[in-house]
């Protein structure tokens, strides 16, 4: 299988830089473990919000992290970082 590559969406970038170090560690993790296989693991789940989207979700501990798979350009685009109360608004 082609290794993907991880891009993190303007939302996702602000989350990252204000972060504490330790979680940003923890998300580093999260994103090689999506670089391998974005569709199955442990902590990963596909939503069924809008079933024309590939939106899944990696979960951290409280966090979620909401990513979209775009398969034809081996591409992973974060789209949203936050807490789990929070991260479903909006999606």
């Amino acid at each position: 299988m082609a290794k993907f590559k991880v891009e993190l969406s303007s939302k996702a970038k602000k989350f990252y830089a204000a972060c504490s170090e330790d979680f940003a560690k923890r998300l580093d993790l999260c994103f090689e473990e999506l670089e391998k296989d974005p569709y199955y693991g442990p902590n990963i789940k596909r939503l069924k919000t809008r079933p024309q989207d590939m939106l899944y979700r990696y979960r951290i501990g409280e966090f979620r992290v909401i990513y979209e798979v775009f398969k034809k350009e081996i591409v992973v685009l974060i789209v949203k970082i936050a807490s789990r109360g929070d991260v479903y608004k909006g999606i």
